[in-house]
C-alpha cells in the first residue's frame, strides 16, 4: 500500500489546499466569463470588466506568492522518498508553472493584458474596414510582446522560441515534431483535394437546404448530444454567437451552439463538437488540481473531432439520425436517404474562411497559419508581408483567390489575443482523432453497427479509459498515445481515413 504524500508531508498538504483555492477562484472567473457571453446585459460590460480584473488580481497574487514557492520546494524534498506518482507529477507541473510565472515581470504581464484588449479593438476595426496596413503595427507589437514573454518563460532552456510558444498550448510537442507531422499531411492532401475537385461525380448539397424551425433544431440537437454521452444533469446547453464549452468542475460543464433557419447542419455539428469537449471535462478526475485538467489543446480538440467527424460525419450515424430529422421536418427530408445526407454533409469546396472549411481542406488552412506565424517569430518574414503571403499560400495550397484581407489574414482573432502556437493544435487534434478511431475500432469491431443503432456508451467508455481519466499525468500527447494505444501520434491514420472516405464519396476508384 503506497502512502500518499499528503499523509506524510505537511508542506504538501498545505500546498494542495492553496492550489485548490486557486482552482476554485479560476472556476469563479469561468462562471463570470460564461455569464458574460451567454446571459449578461450588454450595458454591464464595463462593470463585468472590473469584476474580472479584481479576480484576476487576486489569482495573480496567489499564484505568485512566495509562500507557494517555499511549499513547492519543501514538498519536492519530501517527495524524494515517496512512491506517490501523482504527487510527483503534480509537483513537477507546479514547479514549472511557478518558475515560468516568476520569470515574467508584473510590468510585462500587465503590458500583455493591456495590449490584448487594445489589439482586439484594433483587429475588429481593421477587419470591418478591410485595412491590414492599419492593423500591422499593432500586430507587430503582439508578436514582439508574445516573444518577449516566451523568452522570459524559457529562461536558459535550450529550445527554440517558437517551440516554447507551442508548448503553452501543446505541451511536449516541439516545432520539429509538428513540422514532421504537418509535412506528411500536406504532401498527401494537396493532390487528393485536386482529384476530388476535378471528379466527374459531385454530390448534391440539396438535403442541407430548406426551412428549419430553430426550437426544433435545438430539441433534436439536445437529444442527439445527450444520447452520445453528454450528461445534461451535470451541465447546460445554451446559445451564443460562437459555440464554446466551459467547465466549472466535472459536475458543471456547459456547452453552447448557434443556429440558422435556412440550414440545419451547422447547429448540429457545433453541438456534437462541443459535446465532445464537454464529455472530456465531465470525466476528468475530481482533485481540483492541475493534474486533473486537460492534457493539451490538441488532446481536447481530438475529443470534439472524434465525435463530430468519426461519428457525426459517418454513414452509420445518418442511418440512425436521419429518421429523427425526417420525423420533425417531413417535407424537407421526404425521400432523402442516409447516403444522400452523408454525401451532403461531407461535400468538399475550398473556402476563404477557416471556420467554414470542410474537413478535407481545413488542415491546409491550419498549416498555412502555422508556417506564417513561425516564419515571423523566427525572423524570416516581416509582419507587413503577411497579407500578401496569405494570398500566395491560399493560391498555392488550395487554389483559392483571396479578394481582400477581411476574408484573408484578418479573419481570425487568435493573433490579436497573442495566441501564437495555438493554430497547430487544431490539426494535431484532427490527426489524433483519426488515430484514436482506428484503435477504438480495433478494440470494438462492431463500432459501425453500434453507431447505426444509436448505442454509443461503449465508445464513450473507451475514450474515458484511454484519454479522459489521465488528465495531465502524461508529459505529452505523444507519450499518452504511446502508452494507451501503442504508438505516438502517427498522421498515417488521418491520411488513410480521408483518402478512403473521399475516394468513396467522389467515386474516384
Amino acid at each position: 500500500e503506497t502512502k500518499l504524500l499528503e499523509e506524510t508531508s505537511t508542506s504538501y498538504k498545505s500546498l494542495l489546499s492553496k492550489l485548490k483555492t486557486i482552482t476554485q477562484l479560476q472556476r469563479v472567473q469561468a462562471v463570470l466569463e460564461y455569464d458574460k457571453l451567454v446571459f449578461m446585459p450588454p450595458a454591464a460590460s464595463a462593470e463585468r470588466g472590473n469584476q474580472l480584473a479584481a479576480l484576476a488580481g487576486l489569482v495573480h497574487e496567489k499564484t505568485t506568492d512566495e509562500a507557494l514557492k517555499k511549499l513547492i520546494q519543501q514538498s519536492i524534498q519530501d517527495s524524494e522518498i515517496s512512491e506517490d506518482k501523482d504527487a510527483k507529477r503534480l509537483l513537477e507541473l507546479e514547479k514549472r508553472a511557478f518558475d515560468e510565472n516568476e520569470r515574467v515581470s508584473a510590468d510585462l504581464a500587465a503590458k500583455a493584458a493591456k495590449l490584448g484588449s487594445a489589439a482586439y479593438t484594433a483587429w475588429v476595426e481593421a477587419r470591418e474596414k478591410d485595412d491590414f496596413p492599419a492593423f500591422a503595427p499593432v500586430l507587430q507589437e503582439c508578436f514582439e510582446t508574445a516573444m518577449e514573454i516566451s523568452a522570459a518563460k524559457r529562461g536558459d532552456a535550450d529550445i527554440k522560441l517558437y517551440s516554447q510558444m507551442l508548448d503553452e498550448y501543446e505541451i511536449g510537442m516541439p516545432e520539429e515534431r509538428i513540422e514532421q507531422v504537418f509535412g506528411q499531411i500536406e504532401d498527401a492532401l494537396v493532390p487528393l483535394i485536386q482529384k476530388v475537385l476535378q471528379a466527374p461525380y459531385q454530390p448534391s448539397t440539396e438535403p442541407m437546404r430548406g426551412k428549419f424551425d430553430i426550437d426544433v433544431q435545438k430539441q433534436l440537437g439536445k437529444e442527439i448530444v445527450t444520447t452520445l454521452g453528454f450528461d445534461v444533469d451535470l451541465g447546460r446547453i445554451d446559445v451564443s454567437v460562437h459555440p464554446f464549452t466551459n467547465s466549472f468542475s466535472p459536475k458543471d460543464v456547459r456547452i453552447t451552439s448557434r443556429y440558422r433557419e435556412d440550414e440545419w447542419y451547422q447547429g448540429l455539428a457545433a453541438m456534437i463538437h462541443e459535446g465532445g469537449h464537454a464529455m472530456y471535462e465531465q470525466n476528468i478526475g475530481t482533485s481540483a488540481t492541475r493534474l486533473d485538467s486537460a492534457l493539451s489543446m490538441g488532446t481536447h480538440e481530438s475529443q470534439s473531432l472524434f465525435w463530430e467527424r468519426h461519428v457525426g460525419l459517418s454513414l452509420p450515424f445518418w442511418k440512425w439520425a436521419l429518421p429523427k430529422w425526417q420525423e420533425k421536418f417531413p417535407s424537407e427530408f421526404d425521400g432523402v436517404t442516409p447516403q444522400e445526407v452523408y454525401e451532403a454533409v461531407n461535400v468538399v469546396s475550398p473556402s476563404l474562411i477557416r471556420v467554414e472549411a470542410d474537413e478535407l481542406t481545413y488542415p491546409l488552412h491550419v498549416i498555412m497559419r502555422y508556417r506564417i506565424e513561425r516564419d515571423v517569430i523566427e525572423g524570416n518574414m516581416e509582419v507587413s508581408k503577411i497579407a500578401q503571403r496569405w494570398k500566395d499560400d491560399m493560391k498555392s495550397l488550395l487554389n483559392v483567390e483571396v479578394p481582400n484581407d477581411k476574408e484573408g489574414c484578418l479573419q481570425d482573432v487568435h493573433w490579436s489575443a497573442l495566441a501564437f502556437g495555438y493554430f497547430p493544435t487544431y490539426l494535431l487534434g484532427s490527426a489524433t482523432a483519426a488515430q484514436l478511431c482506428h484503435y477504438c475500432k480495433k478494440d470494438i469491431p462492431e463500432f459501425d453497427e453500434l453507431v447505426a443503432k444509436g448505442e454509443f456508451s461503449s465508445i464513450k467508455e473507451w475514450l474515458i479509459k484511454k484519454i479522459h481519466v489521465h488528465g495531465k499525468r502524461y508529459a505529452s500527447l505523444d507519450e499518452l498515445l504511446e502508452a494507451e494505444v501503442g504508438e505516438r501520434l502517427n498522421p498515417h491514420y488521418f491520411i488513410q481515413y480521408l483518402t478512403e472516405k473521399y475516394t468513396g464519396i467522389y467515386r474516384l476508384d
